[in-house]
């Protein structure tokens, strides 16, 4: 049997690490999950992606959507080290509304998770923050901006997608390492915010 591989090749966890939590990186379709996972993860990303096919053309709206050829059909995966005792594991899910199902899975063992919304298409999102606070998952708000989409003040953010007052919201660039890790950050606060207040 062989030994272990050394963990500097960023495939085995330091022994150092202490805390590993599962956080679920949702959104409507075509939203940039998978870009997400992919650009943060520190592992080669596990991803289950399919061609789109003309068969499913009535049922994916591509509507503002450029570009876009494949879909996720079951998960994204990935890891990410924020500290020497802290890492996160990254569930992708998909955002169509006939792989809800796959939701109550995927729910299981994770401490929050991150939205990420198109500014340029807000309605989209709220069946999928509803989906979260169904399942009782603490969240933060990640809006990735597109090349060429206009910045929209916080504020009007908030109240266009009713969000309570200490609900975090950020904005991001999914294809963006610095951005998408100020995004997974601001969660990893706000969960630790709402245990000390527990405590």
């Amino acid at each position: 049997m062989g030994s272990r591989p050394d963990s500097a090749d960023g495939v085995y966890l330091d022994d150092a690490v202490q805390i590993a939590a599962k956080i679920l990186v949702v959104g409507h379709f075509a939203v940039g999950k998978t870009t997400f996972i992919g650009t943060m993860s520190e592992i080669p990303p596990l991803r289950t992606e399919e061609r789109m096919t003309q068969a499913g053309a009535h049922v994916d709206d591509l509507g503002g959507v450029r570009g876009k050829s494949t879909t996720t059909v079951a998960m994204d995966f990935g890891r990410i080290t924020l500290s020497s005792k802290l890492v996160l594991y990254l569930f992708g899910t998909p955002g169509q509304e006939r792989f809800v199902q796959v939701w109550e899975d995927m729910t299981r063992g994770a401490l929050g998770a991150l939205i990420l919304v198109d500014p340029e298409r807000l309605k989209e999102s709220f069946p999928v923050i509803d989906l979260v606070e169904q399942y009782g998952l603490p969240y933060a708000i990640s809006v990735n901006h597109f090349d060429e989409t206009p910045v929209r003040p916080e504020n009007e953010l908030r109240e266009a997608l009713d969000l309570l007052p200490e609900t975090p919201i950020v904005t991001c660039d999914a294809r963006d390492q610095k951005s998408s890790a100020d995004a997974l950050i601001a969660l990893v606060r706000y969960l630790q915010t709402r245990t000390d207040r527990r405590a």
